[in-house]
């Protein structure tokens, strides 16, 4: 569907979620690239949720998705079975207690420990898996046992695109990750120049950037997945070699350079996602209205290593970035990207995508948690930071 159709089908469940303002924040920057916010003041998460895009349009709809699939994710509309993980598969069932997910300072749910469970489906098989509710349950007024995070939280007007959503996220954090985690003179050897994809949107963005006076870097961070993901870091002029030579080095707070990463079959389409993002992080720290971020985050200085991001030389994208394999799946409908996804996913070894559905059938979207425990998570108040391939990365295997 199209944006408009998305939204005219969404609106009226606003306020039914506790959202009760949407609006318009790009202004409050110079770059004039779409951001915007919606407002749910008694969320269980964080009251704001931001959405960004090419256009008004594709900015407001994106954070009315963000902020309804955190309301539902806040109180999911499925069965619950209160059991353990043995009694479980006693009845013939399939369980994961996903102890890759245990929060930081609890212990690992026991397989003969009692919680409740929720039924989800691998993907890859179609067999149906049990896993903990807390898992899947976005509500941090409570005391889980399981780590709280939107990563893998997705929406759509299907399932299936809530679906491809969830997993696109889930392989751009674990490529983020492992690309953290590898040797510090090489991070910034995938340094990539944007226009070389010779798209007329992603070079739009990039004449608003520096028409702002900022910098932008792009990085291709592609893990052995193969969807094709980048990250983006976006900072003030100052910060690119040439400037420092000529009115030396100036001191640069952390929250002036921002990031933001995207994952898609479509290079470009990836490549969009995370420079659409550097700019909604940026306006994040200028509205200075997220209930998340410490006021503390304001005074930090940019670390060193993140300064040397914009030293980087960018190369012409690879060949086939521009081409070939953009070409293969730009013209594909939701379900054949998908399926490509997922068999890129199989072919890396990966057993299990779960997806569980939160919201009820009868809204107009749906929303969905995608976990896949072998891939990296992100930072966050996890007992284990990191997985067994961010480990392998680490120790150069």
């Amino acid at each position: 569907m199209s944006p408009g159709e998305t939204l005219s089908r969404v609106e009226p469940f606003l306020a039914r979620f506790g959202i009760t303002r949407v609006a318009r924040h790009t202004g409050l920057d110079d770059i004039g690239i779409p951001v915007w916010c919606a407002y749910a003041p008694n969320s269980r998460s964080i009251v704001i949720a931001q959405g960004k895009g090419l256009t008004d349009l594709d900015a407001k709809i994106s954070t009315v998705m963000e902020a309804l699939e955190r309301a539902v994710a806040g109180e999911p509309s499925v069965k619950r079975v209160h059991d353990s993980s043995s009694g479980l598969q006693t009845m013939g069932y399939a369980v994961d207690r996903l102890s890759c997910l245990t929060a930081v300072h609890k212990l690992d749910l026991g397989p003969d420990e009692e919680t409740e469970w929720v039924a989800g489906v691998n993907i890859l098989s179609g067999d149906e898996i049990h896993i903990p509710f807390e898992a899947v349950l976005l509500d941090r007024t409570r005391d889980a046992r399981y780590w709280m995070s939107s990563d893998g939280l997705a929406s759509g007007n299907s399932v299936e695109e809530a679906i491809f959503h969830g997993v696109l996220e889930r392989i751009e954090r674990d490529a983020h990750v492992l690309w953290q985690v590898g040797r510090q003179a090489d991070l910034y050897t995938g340094c990539v120049d944007p226009r070389g994809f010779e798209d007329s949107a992603l070079t739009g963005l990039i004449d608003k950037i520096e028409r702002s006076g900022l910098a932008l870097r792009l990085f291709d961070i592609t893990s052995d997945i193969g969807i094709p993901c980048f990250t983006a870091m976006l900072g003030p002029g100052e910060a690119v070699p040439s400037a420092r030579e000529l009115h030396g080095e100036k001191d640069i707070r952390l929250v002036e350079v921002t990031g933001g990463s995207g994952a898609h079959p479509v290079p470009v389409r990836a490549a969009i996602r995370a420079v659409t993002e550097a700019v909604q992080s940026r306006l994040t720290y200028i509205s200075g209205a997220r209930d998340d971020i410490s006021p503390a985050t304001f005074l930090r200085s940019l670390p060193p290593l993140m300064r040397r991001a914009f030293d980087a030389v960018a190369a012409p994208p690879a060949a086939d970035l521009c081409r070939g394999g953009a070409a293969a799946y730009r013209h594909q409908d939701l379900a054949q990207l998908l399926q490509h996804v997922l068999d890129a996913l199989r072919d890396k070894g990966i057993a299990s995508v779960i997806a569980v559905r939160l919201s009820e059938d009868t809204l107009p979207f749906s929303v969905v948690k995608v976990i896949i425990p072998e891939l990296e998570n992100p930072e966050g108040e996890r007992a284990r930071r990191f997985g067994a391939r961010a480990l392998a990365k680490g120790m150069g295997f």
